[in-house]
């Protein structure tokens, strides 16, 4: 697989509170080319969304400390609206609200298959 230049790469911006799979989900999509950015909470997302203009899609967790990922994509709605959300969750109440905050339909349960994480994010970026 041909990995673009850091500086051609979408930009992902990984947003959970759980190290590891924070990690996993960021190393495999460094693998597949993207740019990764990794944020531990919503506050600490929206630091890096105010710092960085190159966020193409935030992938976040949605039950996090702090800042949820729902109001972490209400936050990105009204303050960066290009930028594309994609939700996760263990939890299958989630799903109706993370509806109506993604712009690629529902969210993504956990534990999610790695390459279907992929396929969404690509979906997303090759609609614009």
């Amino acid at each position: 697989m041909q990995v673009p230049a850091a500086d051609t790469a979408e930009t992902i911006l990984v947003v959970d509170d759980e190290v590891l799979i924070r990690m996993v989900i960021a190393e495999h999509l460094r693998d597949c080319g993207y740019r990764v950015i990794e944020a531990g909470d919503g506050d600490e997302a929206i630091e890096v969304l105010q710092a960085d203009d190159r966020i193409d899609i935030v992938f976040t967790d949605v039950q996090m400390p702090k800042r949820n990922g729902f109001e972490l994509a209400q936050w990105v709605r009204r303050e960066r609206p290009t930028v594309k959300v994609i939700l996760s969750s263990g939890g299958v109440k989630a799903a109706e609200v993370a509806h109506d905050l993604c712009e690629s339909g529902p969210l993504m349960t956990k534990p999610y298959n790695l390459d279907h994480v992929v396929a969404r994010i690509r979906a997303l970026l090759t609609r614009d």
